[in-house]
């Protein structure tokens, strides 16, 4: 299975899309990576969080990577992701290798407008230990990253803001709760896809 430095060279072969947008916010997030155990062959685990719930967050409960707005103070892009990351689980991405970064994404969500351009970076650490979180995180999460494009993991989400649409989802954790969709999922899919493991991602109602 893939290891850091085929993911390494996967991300070198393309250009990652920027968005140079003026008058947009800016924001950033970390694609942690981990190796398993010695003797697991299946490829690494990637970390999500759980959002805390916070009233008037749009993202508030959701499932996410690491990261958050970039601050005056932040050196970068890839600084605003480095420092979200400390803050948020308490983990250092100094001793972490970047392995590349995707294409830049509008921030959306439900029944508003995008305002946000939103930057990820792919690190692999090697030993990132216990994780320590703040009040921004309810819980963490280390998946299997190439489990995530099994079909029996696909979902059919809907967000409360808009019932009538549906999302396609994958489930890390609690159905109902630990739901990876929306922004974090098109960060996913891209991913996936430039190692050419894309997403099976069906509607469960769709199936047979």
């Amino acid at each position: 299975m893939m290891d850091a430095d085929a993911i390494a060279d996967r991300l070198s072969d393309r250009a990652p899309k920027e968005i140079a947008r003026s008058g947009v916010n800016r924001a950033a997030v970390a694609v942690v990576l981990r190796d398993r155990a010695p003797s697991d062959a299946s490829g690494p685990d990637v970390l999500f969080i759980e959002r805390a719930q916070k009233e008037g967050d749009p993202w508030s409960g959701h499932m996410a990577f690491p990261g958050g707005r970039v601050d005056a103070t932040d050196a970068s892009l890839r600084a605003a992701a480095e420092r979200e990351t400390l803050e948020e689980v308490g983990l250092p991405l100094s001793p972490a290798r970047l392995l590349g970064r995707l294409d830049d994404l509008e921030g959306r969500h439900a029944g508003r407008p995008a305002g946000l351009v939103i930057s990820a970076f792919v690190y692999h650490h090697p030993e990132p230990g216990p994780l320590r979180v703040n009040h921004e995180v309810a819980t963490t999460h280390w998946v299997p990253l190439f489990e995530l494009g099994d079909e029996a993991r696909s979902v059919d989400f809907r967000h409360p803001a808009v019932p009538d649409q549906r999302y396609p989802g994958i489930l890390v954790g609690v159905p109902d709760r630990h739901v990876v969709w929306g922004l974090t999922y098109r960060f996913l899919e891209l991913f996936l896809e430039t190692l050419d493991q894309p997403l099976r991602a069906r509607w469960p109602s769709e199936s047979g």
